[in-house]
C-alpha cells in the first residue's frame, strides 16, 4: 500500500537583457503527495520573484479533482519554467539580430569581440538550461506514466495532467529549436567579424606590397645611377689628389709618396667590412640587454 510519494526538480534559468546583463533564476520544488488524505506538501526552494507569487497563484487556482494525482503541482510549475525561458530566448534572438543588422563602418572593422564573447556563452548557458528543462519533462512524464500504469480505473484528470506536461514539453522543445538557431547565427556573426577584419587586413597588406614594389624600383634606378657614377668619380678623386701635378713644364708628375694612400685607405676598408659584418655581435658585447 501506497503511504506517500515524494518528487523533487530542480530547473535553473539564465535571462539576458538589452545590455547583456544576466541573472539565474533557480526553481527547486519538493513535493510530498499522502494518497489516504489528497493531501500534498510542496516546499519552494530559492524561487525568486516574479516567479514565487505565479507559481503560488497557479497552484491555488488548480481543478480540486486533481488533487488524486501526486504529479498534479507540475503542470503549475513547468507553465511557470516555461514562461520564464521564452524571453531568454528572444533575448538572445534580440542581440543576435541586432548584430546581423549593424552597417558596415568606414575604415578598418572594430567588432566588440568582447561582446560577441558575452552573447555566445550567454547563448550557450541558454541552449543548457533547455536541455536540463527538457531532460526534466522526460523523466516528469515517464515516472507519470509509471503511476498511471499502476493504477486501476479510469482516471480522466491525469489524463488531463499528462496531456499539460507534454504540451509544456513541446513547448520547450520549440524554444530549443529557435535557441539552437540563434546560436548557429551568432557563430555566422563571429565568423564574419573575423572575416570582415582579415579581408581589410588583406587588402592593406596588397596596398603596402605595391609600394614596396614601387620604392624597389626606385631603389633599383637610384643603384643603378650610383654605379654609374661611382667609377669615375672615384677616378676623379684619384687624380685630383696632391699627389699628382699636370702642370709645369716636366709634364704629367706623381710623387713618390702616393704609397700613403694605399697604406691609410686599404686598412679603413678592411676595418670598415670587418665592422658591418659582425655589428651584431659587437652590438650584444657592448650593449647587453638587461633582464
Amino acid at each position: 500500500m501506497l503511504i506517500s510519494q515524494d518528487t523533487w526538480c530542480k530547473f535553473a534559468i539564465k535571462q539576458v537583457d538589452h545590455e547583456a546583463r544576466f541573472k539565474w533564476y533557480h526553481m527547486n520544488i519538493f513535493s510530498r503527495w499522502i494518497p489516504s488524505t489528497n493531501q500534498t506538501v510542496v516546499l519552494a526552494f530559492d524561487l525568486d520573484q516574479p516567479w514565487r507569487d505565479r507559481f503560488l497563484k497557479a497552484v491555488m487556482a488548480r481543478d480540486p479533482n486533481w488533487l488524486g494525482d501526486p504529479f498534479w503541482v507540475y503542470p503549475a510549475l513547468v507553465e511557470q519554467v516555461a514562461r520564464a525561458q521564452e524571453p531568454c530566448v528572444w533575448g538572445i534572438r534580440d542581440h543576435v539580430r541586432g548584430l546581423e543588422t549593424e552597417g558596415k563602418p568606414d575604415g578598418r572593422p572594430q567588432p566588440d569581440y568582447r561582446r560577441l564573447h558575452d552573447i555566445s556563452r550567454h547563448a550557450i548557458h541558454v541552449n543548457e538550461t533547455l536541455d536540463v528543462t527538457i531532460q526534466n519533462l522526460e523523466d516528469i512524464l515517464m515516472h507519470h506514466e509509471n503511476y498511471m500504469s499502476a493504477q486501476i480505473g479510469d482516471l480522466p484528470y491525469s489524463e488531463d495532467i499528462h496531456l499539460r506536461l507534454r504540451s509544456f514539453l513541446s513547448f520547450v522543445t520549440n524554444l530549443r529549436f529557435r535557441s539552437i538557431s540563434n546560436e548557429k547565427r551568432l557563430q555566422n556573426e563571429v565568423q564574419l567579424a573575423f572575416n570582415t577584419v582579415a579581408q581589410h587586413d588583406a587588402s592593406v597588406t596588397l596596398e603596402i606590397g605595391r609600394a614596396t614594389q614601387l620604392d624597389s624600383a626606385t631603389m633599383k634606378t637610384i643603384a643603378f645611377v650610383t654605379l654609374t657614377f661611382l667609377p669615375p668619380t672615384f677616378i676623379c678623386a684619384i687624380f685630383s689628389m696632391s699627389f699628382f701635378d699636370f702642370g709645369g713644364d716636366s709634364g704629367w708628375t706623381m710623387s713618390n709618396q702616393f704609397w700613403i694612400y694605399w697604406v691609410f685607405a686599404i686598412p679603413t676598408t678592411i676595418l670598415t667590412t670587418l665592422i658591418w659584418t659582425f655589428w651584431p655581435d659587437i652590438r650584444r658585447m657592448v650593449f647587453p640587454k638587461k633582464d
